[in-house]
């Protein structure tokens, strides 16, 4: 348990300072703020989407380690996927950092499982899941900007 601890405080590290896809997109066909004020994170998301299938996703905003990591990691991640996908990862991915386990959480979510660590620190889940609801909320069109409040 130890070296999965481990590996997940490493993952964080690496994209929270690193995070892949971190710019604007200024072709971007859908565009929406996020916001968590319990932990300030503020995200705006930039996806190319063409027959409700994205082709690139980024973003660009600031926040704690594991809002950063989690947004790095998603849009590595949804890259090639459709809507209907991407709501069904994500829905795996809130089964995982909510109750800490998922049936066969690597196969559904690959590099995505190790942020199952966020299970332990509950008031962190919303930092995990913010880059999330901002993409679906995107992908459906709402209006509002999304906040975890």
């Amino acid at each position: 348990m130890n070296e999965l601890r481990e590996l997940y405080q490493q993952m964080i590290i690496d994209h929270g300072k690193n995070p892949r896809h971190f710019h604007v997109d200024e072709n971007a066909t859908h565009i929406k703020d996020g916001f968590n004020p319990l932990c300030g994170d503020k995200f705006r998301f930039y996806l190319q989407a063409k027959n409700d299938v994205v082709e690139s996703a980024c973003f660009k905003g600031e926040g704690c380690a594991i809002s950063i990591a989690s947004a790095s990691m998603l849009s590595e991640a949804v890259k090639d996927m459709s809507k209907g996908e991407i709501e069904k990862l994500f829905n795996d991915f809130h089964d995982l950092v909510t109750k800490g386990e998922l049936d066969d959480a690597e196969e559904k979510l690959g590099k995505l499982s190790i942020l199952g660590g966020v299970a332990e620190f509950p008031s962190r889940v919303k930092c995990a899941t913010l880059a999330w609801h901002t993409v679906i909320a995107a992908l459906n069109g709402d209006e509002k900007s999304v906040s975890t409040e």
